[in-house]
């Protein structure tokens, strides 16, 4: 197995582990979260995400790596979900061929990607959004190690845009219900 094939295996047995991490298991949620991950990985559960949806990008394990470790809720609520959605309602279809440029490809020579991040760092740092710097730093870091081909891989991939579409359709919903309630009691 290639090193990013061990990568998008071991990835993927973290993410199962953070979405058993996620159920509300009070002081259990951490043990159940890591037992969760090792029997993905032995039973062959995480085989089967990375057969289904490929190589995790480096945000998404990060975003499971918090969801597994730390007490406090990840960084990617419904704003940041929305701000994803976005971005992957203009990549993915310039990238599947909807238009004869293909922003997929400049993820294979990112120098005016690079160039493009420079001011997204500047607005997080802006925002004090100290944990999404640090997901941003570690994922170049990640593509600068050579293991990823394209930066894009790095950066986001579709499982990840399906939880993003979870959390904000999650997050319009809640509103919606919390208005309701607000109304009912007017």
């Amino acid at each position: 197995m290639t090193v990013l094939a061990n990568y998008g295996l071991l990835a993927d047995a973290v993410i199962c582990g953070a979405l058993v991490a996620c159920l509300p298991l009070g002081r259990w949620r951490r043990p159940a979260g890591l037992l969760a991950a090792g029997l993905a990985l032995a039973s062959g559960l995480a085989m089967a995400v990375y057969g289904t949806f490929s190589t995790p990008s480096v945000t998404l394990l990060q975003l499971a790596l918090l969801a597994l470790l730390t007490p406090r809720p990840t960084p990617l609520s419904f704003r940041p979900a929305l701000v994803l959605l976005l971005i992957a309602a203009v990549f993915y279809p310039l990238a599947l061929g909807w238009t004869s440029f293909d922003p997929y490809a400049l993820g294979y020579q990112p120098r005016f990607l690079l160039l493009a991040l420079i001011p997204l760092a500047a607005v997080l740092y802006w925002l004090r959004a100290d944990r999404w710097l640090l997901i941003l730093a570690i994922d170049l870091a990640a593509y600068a190690s050579g293991v990823f081909a394209n930066l894009w891989d790095v950066l986001f991939d579709p499982l990840l845009i399906l939880l993003a579409l979870f959390i904000v359709v999650r997050g319009a919903f809640g509103k919606k219900r919390e208005q309701q309630r607000g109304a009912l009691t007017d």
